[in-house]
């Protein structure tokens, strides 16, 4: 068995601890930030192709104390790094370092490779390395003076599922879009609807798990490519995840006044393969009338801190709480930045919840 970290967006700790349990991983625990678990080299393909709330599959070579250099050397340099990258790989190195006293992260990186190259010199019996061979990511943390060095099985973070190439401003984050998605309790059943779709990232992830479909599923990752691990496996597993897909009619509704935004959100769904399920249509949130015998609305309506002003997103949420108020049967989920959110929405929250989108500080208000 196999240790392995994946790195997630602050608040969505528990959601991937629990969904790593969901697909049979062993030892889960999740830690700020991250969650740990072990697993085989399938575990390894599965993790990477369905987790809908982690940011990449890092596989852990080793962990240890380290506050010297030297430590940090001398660590490394006890890592089994020849079972993994061969004589013409290419392994570079990157990582981050917290509360540790060897806070140099440039410093950090030259000690790292220093001594992987000095391991694989001596384990492959060569003395130099051209890395001209596929990408082995060395990926290292110190958080409070402890070591965790990995490799990157990943490649592209998960959040890049394939099907949004192109880029909005102040886009929305697939992890986080699945994860409003997974507190709003949406499985498919009832009216869905984002009202403020943009490039309709919120509107895809519910569709993708309505239909239970892996959001990997047509991409590729780095460890797919290392001669360490079995091709066959990774088709396996694909092939796995697609009988596990459901098939139904779904209610899934997405509206945006943009209509050029609009036709990048029907492009993205139909890359993403759930272009059949989401009806997509030019309309104007502050209006929304929809009715509905049961329905949530899970949206990301503009912040005030890149698209507009912040006075017009406070006057966005104020004609946007005037129509929701008018509603019969609609739960709603929207994240906001703005701290006197509801002030302005017109009606405090039945829930809270703290989430981050990258690096901005959002409360996810919930009305039940």
């Amino acid at each position: 068995m196999s240790r392995f970290i994946v790195p997630c967006l602050f608040g969505l700790e528990g959601l991937c601890a629990n969904e790593l349990r969901r697909l049979g991983m062993q030892s889960v625990a999740a830690e700020n930030g991250r969650v740990r678990f072990s697993g085989s080299e399938r575990d390894m393909a599965k993790a990477n192709l369905c987790l809908r709330f982690g940011e990449r599959v890092l596989l852990e070579l080793a962990s240890f104390e380290a506050r010297s250099f030297e430590e940090l050397f001398q660590g490394t340099l006890a890592a089994p790094l020849e079972d993994y990258i061969p004589r013409d790989g290419a392994f570079p190195v990157k990582g981050h370092s917290l509360d540790s006293q060897l806070h140099s992260v440039p410093d950090c990186q030259k000690i790292i490779k220093k001594a992987a190259v000095e391991r694989l010199k001596k384990r492959h019996g060569v003395s130099w390395f051209e890395e001209t061979g596929e990408l082995y990511q060395i990926q290292f943390s110190i958080m409070k003076d402890r070591v965790s060095l990995c490799l990157d099985t990943s490649g592209a973070g998960l959040h890049k599922r394939g099907y949004r190439p192109g880029r909005l401003a102040a886009p929305l984050r697939e992890t986080l879009a699945a994860a409003m998605v997974e507190l709003a309790r949406y499985r498919g059943k009832g009216d869905f609807a984002d009202p403020f779709c943009g490039s309709g990232t919120i509107a895809i992830e519910a569709a993708l798990m309505a239909k239970n479909r892996a959001p990997g599923l047509y991409r590729q990752f780095s460890a797919e490519k290392w001669r360490c691990f079995d091709r066959k496996i990774w088709d396996e597993e694909r092939a796995a995840a697609t009988s596990r897909e459901f098939n139904g009619d779904y209610r899934i509704f997405a509206s945006d006044i943009d209509g050029e935004v609009l036709a990048l959100a029907r492009q993205n769904a139909k890359r993403a393969g759930v272009g059949s399920l989401i009806e997509f249509s030019e309309g104007d949130a502050r209006k929304f009338d929809r009715a509905a015998e049961s329905g949530v609305i899970v949206t990301n309506p503009p912040y005030g801190e890149r698209l507009m002003d912040k006075k017009g997103a406070e006057q966005l949420y104020r004609e946007f709480g005037k129509a929701y108020s008018k509603l019969s049967n609609w739960k709603l989920y929207c994240i906001s930045s703005h701290p006197e959110f509801e002030q302005f929405f017109g009606k405090r929250a039945d829930k809270r919840r703290k989430l981050y989108n990258g690096m901005i500080k959002c409360e996810l208000y919930m009305y039940l």
